[in-house]
């Protein structure tokens, strides 16, 4: 496969001329006599300036296994199996549930996850955290397009705005008293990171100050009640994606923090929120990231429960929604080969001003910032532009009362699905625990243990497959997402193939790729209902 498909992959890069991506922006190639330029036509991977924090994934390909260019002289797609499970593998993160005694008294069992980039940098995010306020979990994913702030900022921001939406009156109350007496205030959130996941830590007090504005007028509501979990998420969308509008069009202490407005603003994101509280799981979509449950039935067969629905051209009920929201002169141009005015793929985001604000605000905006055009900010207004927003944040809500035969979640960016089914993904996170449990023998040790002995225990384990086997279920996702062949199976050849893809050539042929895959606990669910 690797000598065909390969060359065919290098061969139809450098002789393409027109690519129209399954990305969200469409892409030009143009091709000239000593090399390949790409250009987006509308907006651009936005680089960062001088001091400014950057927001190159840490899960780039490391550069001695990707390259930048097909023009290359020595191009190669060979990548040893090291390298390739190293390049996998680097952006694993896993978390156990543990209370005080170190025993699992949640519904979360543990959750799994990992990314894989295509876009240089990365666009793709994602956020895990406890929620100190309800004893709930919070699992997001965010796919941006048009540059990586927009989706950066999200999921630094959103699963604090759905944790003061839940709040009491009374704690609201708590952290204003504190604030304003300038005493520190209790975390809201506890959070579960990878070691390089990167944060705006240049414009935190900014948006400490801008949640601080939102609980101030959560407190005005003068409102006993609250919020309903589904009330606090969509709450929590909308306003995210008011303050993002706002704070571009508001002064700036500096000149970063107006470049970094304008990035997070003109670039845009969508996103899957998943919050977990005991039996009780609220899924939140805006886009078409996608939540799906794996459900183990009586027989012992597996079936898929789908959680959120793709808001895309794709989707009849996108299409009523925007049709009865502008006026009927335009239902010939609200999709555009099946894009929002023929732009953008999905029909949910946030961010993305350029399709929600005016002609004459964005033109405002961006007259009067400096060096537009060094951020890859440009002004571009479609066709058909008559009747702005075209574009909301709001999500969809989807409840679901969790059952002991619910044994995962999996959340994921379209680059996942974009390559697997749901029943695809449901049929592999279930292989793979049917395999751990299988592939792992004991280790019953007789005395006295030596080293020769153990050595012969971690052989038949070896033996049996197990180091082969990726622990995290989110890496083995992805494995068969870029590698598998024809028949379902991962061929070799082809993963490194696709590993290898160099810069100017792997966003034809897959996406960034996140994974999130959370495990429940069927005894504590079980232990629920024995006592309701």
């Amino acid at each position: 496969m690797s000598r065909t498909v390969s060359s065919w992959i290098l061969s139809s890069a450098r002789s393409s001329i027109v690519l129209q991506g399954k990305g969200r922006w469409y892409s030009i190639c143009i091709p000239n006599r000593t090399k390949i330029k790409w250009k987006l036509v509308f907006s651009k991977t936005c680089p960062y300036p001088a001091g400014s924090c950057s927001l190159d994934s840490p899960f780039s390909l490391p550069k001695a296994f990707r390259h930048t260019s097909t023009e290359e002289e020595h191009f190669s797609f060979q990548l040893s199996p090291a390298q390739i499970n190293g390049i996998l593998r680097a952006g694993e993160l896993s978390h156990k549930t543990l209370d005080l005694n170190g025993k699992n008294a949640n519904s979360v069992l543990r959750f799994e996850s990992n990314q894989l980039a295509s876009n240089s940098p990365m666009e793709d995010r994602r956020s895990a955290a406890t929620c100190l306020q309800t004893a709930g979990m919070m699992f997001g994913v965010f796919d941006g397009h048009a540059g990586a702030a927009c989706a950066q900022a999200v999921s630094e921001r959103l699963l604090h705005y759905i944790a003061v939406s839940l709040m009491s009156r009374q704690r609201l109350e708590e952290i204003e008293l504190a604030v304003e007496a300038m005493k520190p205030v209790r975390p809201i959130l506890q959070w579960h990171r990878h070691p390089n996941d990167v944060e705006y830590q240049e414009i935190t007090s900014q948006y400490f100050e801008n949640l601080r504005v939102y609980w101030q007028h959560l407190l005005d509501l003068d409102t006993e009640l609250g919020f309903s979990l589904e009330e606090a998420m969509i709450c929590a969308f909308k306003r995210l994606d008011s303050d993002i509008s706002l704070e571009v069009q508001a002064p700036q202490e500096s000149e970063l923090m107006r470049n970094i407005a304008l990035q997070v603003a003109f670039s845009g994101a969508t996103a899957c929120v998943a919050h977990i509280d005991g039996v009780h799981l609220h899924v939140a979509n805006t886009g078409d990231c996608r939540a799906v449950l794996g459900v183990r039935e009586e027989d012992g067969t597996w079936s898929t429960l789908p959680l959120t629905r793709d808001h895309n051209a794709y989707d009849e009920f996108e299409i009523r929604r925007l049709k009865r929201e502008h006026p009927r002169s335009e239902e010939k141009t609200l999709f555009v080969n099946d894009r929002l005015l023929g732009i953008l793929m999905p029909s949910r985001a946030f961010g993305d001003v350029q399709l929600k604000w005016s002609k004459e605000l964005q033109h405002s905006i961006l007259e009067n910032s400096c060096d537009v055009e060094g951020l890859n900010i440009y002004q571009y207004v479609p066709p058909n532009y008559h009747t702005p927003p075209y574009l909301t944040a709001e999500p969809e809500v989807t409840y679901h009362k969790l059952r002991s035969k619910d044994k995962f979640l999996v959340i994921a960016s379209d680059g996942l699905w974009e390559m697997l089914s749901n029943e695809k993904v449901v049929k592999l996170v279930a292989g793979h625990l049917t395999e751990l449990n299988v592939q792992k023998p004991p280790l019953t040790f007789k005395k006295p243990v030596n080293l020769g002995y153990m050595h012969n225990l971690l052989l038949q384990r070896k033996s049996k497959g197990l180091a082969s086997l990726d622990q995290n279920i989110a890496t083995h996702l992805i494995r068969h997402a870029i590698g598998s062949n024809e028949y379902g199976e991962v061929d070799p050849e082809k993963l490194a193939a696709m590993l290898a893809l160099p810069e100017d050539l792997a966003r034809m042929y897959r996406d960034d790729i996140t994974v999130t895959v959370v495990y429940f606990n069927s005894e504590t669910i079980e232990d629920y209902y024995r006592s309701h």
